[in-house]
């Protein structure tokens, strides 16, 4: 393996060949693969061909070679969709506020299928963005929350009252048997340890009541097989893994949790996928300008809501994980 710390900007060129890095499956260790895709990071438009393999041992698919973790920091600036959250979108602000807060509210939602987090509660967010789920959940609970993320966002308004951990979670130091509630809201796929990562997550869970709630993109999904290489859950270079609801449901069991419930569709809204799919396919690598998009965004909203009220049955995009620790 070649490591090069060299810092780049990928605005203005690609990772160099010799600064990727190959590496075995992340479930099973083979280095035996073969190619499954090769994506572009289609959101934003930086330049970039990354590949997907298969491993041929246990059908992992994930992203080899891959950029380091020594320089992914260059892919999640100011303009990475889930740390950013402009306020002014025009005369559609109150549309696109109104569907933020959505998310956050289906979220908390999810969540209260199986534990009502309230004064007293841990609640920990792994991967934690902007930080306005953990807000939501603090005003709407009075839960004591906790955000753990590579980047140090403590300068946006929704950490106001958050202990935000910046880095990885292994590295925070916190106490094992400490959170009544976990979550990884589209983090795991973006993990160089998954595995790893949900066993730090199940050592800080209450043995028993304790719940990790974890939502990633399917690849066995409608909008994986219609989109192909244009597929949003693809997201090269950032996702490192992609998740079949058979190889998501391996990985929480080698960590030693137990499956409490799975769903074929989780907060994030699967139309999301649908739209930047079809915007992918037309635009062919050259990056989403989210304030041309935002107005056809809802239009199409509104002409396929009849089709959105059915999906949780037809597994459009997004799976959840509902576990716990055994004891």
């Amino acid at each position: 393996m070649i490591v090069d710390d060299t810092p780049f900007d990928p605005a203005l060129a690609p990772p160099p060949v010799e600064v990727l890095e190959w590496v075995p499956c992340y479930g099973c260790g083979s280095e035996a693969r073969r190619d499954l895709v090769e994506a572009n990071d289609d959101l934003t438009g930086k330049p970039g061909a990354f590949r997907f393999v298969t491993c041929l041992d246990c059908g992992l698919a994930y992203q080899c070679p891959r950029v380091p973790p020594s320089h992914l920091p260059a892919y999640y600036d100011d303009q990475y969709v889930s740390h950013r959250r402009q306020a002014d979108w025009g005369p559609l602000t109150p549309l696109f506020e109104r569907a933020m807060s959505a998310h956050d509210r289906a979220k908390l939602a999810l969540v209260r299928r199986h534990l009502a987090p309230g004064p007293g509660h841990e609640v920990l967010d792994v991967g934690s963005g902007s930080g306005s789920f953990l807000q939501h959940v603090r005003r709407e609970t009075g839960a004591r929350v906790t955000g753990v993320d590579w980047k140090d966002l403590r300068h946006l308004p929704w950490y106001e009252g958050v202990d935000l951990r910046v880095g990885l979670l292994a590295e925070q130091g916190l106490a094992r048997g400490r959170f009544d509630l976990v979550t990884m809201w589209h983090y795991l796929e973006h993990d160089t340890d998954p595995v790893g990562s949900l066993a730090v997550a199940r050592d800080l869970l209450r043995p028993g009541d304790g719940r990790l709630v974890i939502e990633v993109p399917r690849l066995d999904s409608v909008t994986a097989r219609l989109f192909g290489r244009r597929w949003p859950g693809l997201q090269a270079p950032q996702h490192t893994v992609l998740f079949t609801k058979e190889h998501l449901l391996r990985f929480v069991r080698a960590a030693g949790l137990e499956v409490v419930e799975h769903l074929p569709w989780g907060a994030f809204p699967p139309y999301f996928y649908l739209f930047t799919g079809a915007a992918f396919v037309l635009l062919r690598g050259r990056g989403l300008d989210l304030r041309r998009a935002i107005a056809p965004y809802f239009v199409g909203q509104a002409l396929l809501a009849p089709l959105l009220l059915f999906e949780r049955r037809l597994n459009l995009a997004m799976q959840t994980v509902v576990c716990r620790r055994p004891g």
